[in-house]
């Protein structure tokens, strides 16, 4: 998809795994060696949920629809600790056992750190082999000497109490974009005050900024008119059809929703993505809405703005 919602189609552009100081084994994954396991659309919900990155001999087992964690850095909302962690088992439990998180996504690691331990102590060991931590390093524009790295790399493994980073990863922008690809922004005009939902979340007031760049809320609309058609056709929501379409791109190995762990929950919602299919008629209506605005890889490049330095 070239437009909005096609920013997201290489996830996975960088993937390094490194480990903890007592081994030395570390691999590097570029965009171009990395290899994704063929999954069929026709294939049944438990196999689809899964895919696997691959390089060589180095490989990693995640559920397509990871749980982004960016939510959890403060700005939607006061995050208790316990109901968090809570939500984060509910999650593991309905097979959505990948979590996304970063260095500077507040406690986001910390709370992965006792997730993950309540996980070994609660669930049986396969449990715990089928989730995975993905967390990634945005550091300051300093000389990367090795031990600025390692001892940087290591602050997030100890947060997350483990002996290796499953994922240490540079990502793109995300797949429903805050939650303005749903029902709620359908069919509203925010350019009237007080007419519309509120742009009051850090993720909702990004992902604005990129449907200005890619052609404005008008076109916008066209858009989520024509994935609310699709969505009504099979049931679904808007969010659903969305991250559908990208999963079904060849370059995506999964994407990332973001959750407000403790707030509020859309576990039914992303589990209905494995079992969706689109059809030829789908696609090409998606495809030909989206091909109306520009191609944001041109206009504003490969990362948010939240990584880029002055």
């Amino acid at each position: 998809m070239a437009a909005v919602v096609s920013h997201h189609h290489y996830l996975f552009s960088t993937i390094t795994r490194f480990n903890s100081p007592r081994t030395t084994r570390r691999e590097s994954l570029s965009r171009g060696s990395v290899r994704c396991a063929d999954v069929s659309t026709s294939t049944s919900t438990s196999e689809n949920r899964r895919v696997t990155v691959s390089n060589g001999n180095d490989s990693l087992d995640i559920c397509r629809v990871l749980n982004g964690m960016w939510q959890t850095s403060g700005g939607w909302g006061r995050i208790d600790r316990d109901d968090a962690v809570e939500a984060m088992l509910r999650y593991a439990d309905s097979g959505l056992s990948t979590f996304d998180m970063a260095d500077h996504y507040g406690p986001a690691e910390d709370l992965y750190g006792i997730f993950i331990n309540r996980v070994r102590r609660e669930r049986p060991p396969e449990f715990l082999e089928q989730v995975k931590g993905l967390t990634k390093w945005v550091p300051p524009p300093v000389k990367m000497t090795r031990s600025f790295v390692r001892d940087s790399i290591d602050v997030s493994r100890k947060r997350m109490d483990v002996d290796s980073l499953d994922m240490l990863q540079f990502h793109w922008y995300g797949t429903v974009m805050g939650g303005l690809l749903s029902e709620k922004f359908l069919d509203t005009n925010i350019a009237i005050p007080f007419s519309g939902p509120a742009i009051n979340t850090p993720s909702l007031q990004k992902y604005k900024r990129m449907v200005d760049a890619w052609g404005g809320w008008s076109l916008f609309q066209g858009l989520l008119r024509t994935l609310k058609q699709v969505a009504t056709k099979h049931g679904v929501s808007i969010s659903t059809v969305a991250v559908k379409y990208i999963l079904d791109q060849p370059a995506v190995a999964g994407s990332m929703v973001g959750v407000r762990l403790g707030l509020s929950e859309h576990i039914q919602d992303c589990n209905a993505i494995f079992s969706l299919v689109l059809d030829e008629d789908d696609v090409n209506s998606i495809r030909e809405a989206s091909a109306k605005g520009k191609d944001l890889l041109k206009v504003i490049g490969d990362c948010g703005d939240e990584y880029r330095r002055a």
